[in-house]
């Protein structure tokens, strides 16, 4: 854990090969959820995840530590202007699945950034019931659609060791992120 101090700091991610992204995560109590360390760690997490433009989220083992806490930060941007807004903490997050799984692209930053951002099309569920403590210690319970179940699927994975290549069916759908870009963002 972070020891605790004023600003905010960048945290170095944890790429694809280290094993803490394939370990199951630790869940945490109340009183660590609403510690000093934990709420350090979240500041860097979300400030981490603004500065190096980390995408919509970042989970806990993405920056070294081994515990069921993930920042989610998805907003609405000149290229996705309707883009639903979702910002919270998830800690002990758990989804059940509701339908059935469908293709959906994504990427990682434990897997590249910028150009050199794997992407792929991964199964997962358009629609969730999730169940997570925020940073405050309070209890959520909702049914999750689209883009923000696509995400918390992918966040929650993390904390329990499956990446989202292990999520995906057709290798040929594999293209780095500039590819993506102009072969599927432009079609759009």
């Amino acid at each position: 854990m972070p020891h605790i101090h004023t600003q905010p700091k960048l945290l170095r991610f944890t790429r694809f090969g280290n094993p803490i992204l394939r370990q199951v995560v630790r869940q945490l109590s109340i009183e660590e959820i609403i510690s000093d360390n934990v709420k350090q760690l979240i500041a860097d997490m979300r400030y981490t995840c603004e500065k190096e433009k980390a995408g919509v989220g970042l989970a806990a083992p993405q920056v070294g530590e081994s515990i069921a806490l993930s920042v989610i930060a998805i907003k609405p941007t000149p290229n996705r202007p309707d883009r639903e807004r979702f910002d919270s903490v998830i800690i002990n997050p758990e989804y059940e699945g509701i339908g059935r799984k469908t293709g959906k692209w994504e990427g990682c930053i434990s897997c590249g950034r910028g150009n050199d951002t794997l992407f792929g099309k991964a199964l997962r569920y358009r629609k969730v019931r999730a169940k997570w403590y925020d940073e405050f210690g309070k209890y959520h319970e909702e049914v999750l659609m689209d883009f923000v179940a696509h995400v918390f699927q992918h966040e929650t994975d993390h904390l329990i060791g499956i990446l989202f290549v292990d999520r995906v069916r057709d290798p040929k759908t594999y293209m780095m992120s500039d590819e993506y870009r102009k072969r599927i963002v432009k079609q759009k």
